[in-house]
C-alpha cells in the first residue's frame, strides 16, 4: 500500500474513533438494568401494614406483593426500609430505589411528580381522637378544643396544607419525630388532640386500642398505588401493570389482602375493650396451661379459641350441649380423652389434640395461614360441612384451597338450593367465618401483647 494511502487509512480510523467517542452512548431502560442487576430495590416504610420482622422473617402486606412481582422477574428482592415517606422519594429521584411501595395514596401532587401503578387498594382518611376525652366535632370547623398532628411530608400533611387559611380557627402541625402509629399512640396517651390516619392502619390499631375513636372522614376512597420514576422509560413500569392486572384477574390479590386485612375490618367497641379487659383480669390464671398444652400449636392461638369458645370461663355451657373451657361436644371430649369437660385443663389439652387433628385432615397442599383458618372452620362446624362448602367454591369457579373463596360459599350451606346436593346437608355456615373472624382478631391481639411485653 502506497504510503500515502497508509496515512489517509489511519486518519479515518482516528476520525471514527473521535466520532465515536463523541457519540451519545444508549441508556439501558430500568427493566435491563434490574434483570442485569438481578435485584429489584423497593423502598417501603417500617409499619405494621407495609413491612415488618417477625422472628427475624420478613413480613407485611407490601412485602408479600413485591416479592411475588420479584418472583415473576425472575431476580432478588432488595426492600429499603425507611421511616419517613419523604426519605423514600428522596431515593426514587436519584434512583436508589427502583419502586416506592409503602401504602402510598395517590395524590395530585404526587402524581405529577411520579408514576403510580394502577390501584391495588382504597381507604379513607379520619380524624381520630380518643374516645371519651372530649366531644365529638362533626366537621374541621367544630375542631376549636385541640391540635391535629400529622407525619410531614405525608398525603395528611397535604392535605391540610391544601386547606390554606379557609378554617382560621383549625391548629395544626406536621412531625418528623413520629410516624403515624406512634401518632395513634399518642392519642390514646392523650399526648395530642387528634391526628389523621389512613382506614387500613385505623382498622389495625383498633384490635389493641378500642379507644381510638372516629370524629369525620375528611377524604373518601384514595387510591393506593406504587410509586415509580417519572419519564419516557415504560419497561418496568409496564411491568408493573401487567404484573397487578394478572393477580387482581387472577384473585391473587384479594386472596393476599385477606390474608393481612380480610379479619380486621369488623370493629367493635364492646367486644374489643371486654377481651383486653379479660387479657388483663382473667388470662394470667391459664396462661401456663396454654403454653403446657399447646404442642405443636402457637399457645396464643389456643388462647383466642377459647375466649371465642367460652370467654375462658371454665364451667361454660351451651344451649346445644357443648361445654367447657374450648366447649367441646360429649363425643369429641370421650375421641380425646377428656374425663371431666368442665375441668379447664383437661379441656384445654382435649381442644388443642383436637386442632391438631382438624390440621391433620387439611389437604397437605394448602398452605399458612389459609390451612389454620380452614382447622378453625373445621372446629366450629365440622370437617363435613367445611368440604360441602369447598365443593361449592369449586362449582362457582372460586378457589377450594383459599380462605377467601370458600368464606364466601359457607353461608350458602343454609339455603336449601345448595345444601341439597352436598352430602353432609344443611349448616349455620355464616358462624364459621365469623368464628374465624374474630378468632384472628383476638390472636392479633394477644401477639401484640405479647411482643409488647405485657402478658
Amino acid at each position: 500500500m502506497p504510503k500515502s494511502a497508509v496515512s489517509l487509512f489511519a486518519l479515518l480510523l482516528f476520525a471514527v474513533s473521535l466520532i465515536a467517542a463523541c457519540t451519545p452512548q444508549t441508556r439501558p431502560d430500568a427493566m435491563t438494568v434490574v434483570q442485569e442487576r438481578q435485584v429489584l430495590r423497593v423502598g417501603t416504610l417500617i409499619n405494621p401494614t407495609s413491612y415488618y420482622f417477625d422472628h427475624d422473617r420478613e413480613q407485611g402486606f407490601e412485602y408479600d406483593l413485591a416479592k411475588r412481582f420479584s418472583d415473576r422477574l425472575g431476580v432478588e428482592l432488595e426492600m429499603v426500609p425507611r421511616f419517613d415517606v419523604n426519605d423514600l422519594f428522596t431515593m426514587l429521584r436519584r434512583g436508589e430505589v427502583d419502586i416506592v411501595a409503602a401504602g402510598l395514596d395517590r395524590t395530585s401532587t404526587r402524581a405529577r411528580l411520579f408514576r403510580f401503578s394502577p390501584p391495588y387498594d382504597i381507604i379513607s382518611q379520619k380524624i381520630v381522637f380518643k374516645q371519651g376525652s372530649r366531644q365529638r366535632p362533626r366537621d374541621l370547623q367544630q375542631i376549636t378544643d385541640g391540635e391535629i398532628v400529622v407525619v410531614e411530608g405525608s398525603s395528611h400533611h397535604e392535605f391540610l396544607q391544601s386547606l390554606g387559611e379557609s378554617i382560621p380557627t383549625l391548629k395544626w402541625r406536621a412531625t418528623r419525630d413520629h410516624d403515624a402509629v406512634e401518632l395513634l399512640q399518642m392519642v390514646i396517651n392523650e399526648e395530642i388532640d387528634y391526628t389523621i390516619t389512613d382506614s387500613t392502619a385505623l382498622d389495625i390499631q383498633r384490635r389493641f386500642h378500642p379507644d381510638l375513636s372516629v370524629a369525620f372522614t375528611v377524604k373518601h376512597d384514595q387510591d393506593i398505588a406504587w410509586a415509580l420514576p417519572q419519564g419516557t422509560d415504560d419497561s418496568l413500569f409496564s411491568a408493573v401493570v401487567e404484573y397487578f392486572g394478572e393477580i387482581r384477574a387472577s384473585g391473587r390479590l384479594a386472596h393476599i389482602k385477606e390474608q393481612h386485612f380480610g379479619h380486621v375490618k369488623q370493629f367493635n367497641y364492646v367486644t374489643t375493650s371486654l377481651f383486653i379487659e379479660a387479657v388483663e383480669r382473667v388470662l394470667p390464671g391459664y396462661i401456663e396451661t396454654f403454653k403446657e398444652h399447646s404442642g405443636s400449636l402457637d399457645w396464643r392461638l389456643l388462647a383466642a379459641i377459647s375466649y371465642q369458645e367460652s370467654l375462658w370461663n371454665p364451667r361454660a355451657v351451651s344451649p346445644t350441649g357443648v361445654r367447657g373451657m374450648m366447649m367441646l361436644t360429649l363425643p369429641t371430649a370421650k375421641a380425646m380423652g377428656v374425663k371431666s369437660r368442665l375441668n379447664a385443663e383437661q379441656s384445654i389439652r382435649g381442644g388443642a389434640r383436637y386442632l391438631e387433628r382438624m390440621l391433620n385432615r387439611v389437604p397437605a397442599r394448602i398452605p399458612q395461614p389459609d390451612r389454620t383458618w380452614f382447622a378453625l372452620a373445621a372446629y366450629n362446624i365440622g370437617f363435613g360441612h367445611l368440604e360441602d362448602a369447598r365443593i361449592i367454591t369449586e362449582h362457582q369457579g372460586g378457589n377450594p384451597d383459599r380462605w377467601v373463596d370458600v368464606k364466601k360459599r359457607l353461608p350458602l350451606l343454609r339455603q336449601k338450593q345448595f345444601y341439597r346436593h352436598t352430602r353432609y346437608g344443611f349448616a349455620r355456615g355464616d358462624e364459621p367465618v365469623t368464628y374465624v373472624g374474630n378468632i384472628r382478631r383476638f390472636y392479633d391481639t394477644l401477639k401484640y401483647l405479647d411482643e409488647q411485653g405485657r402478658l
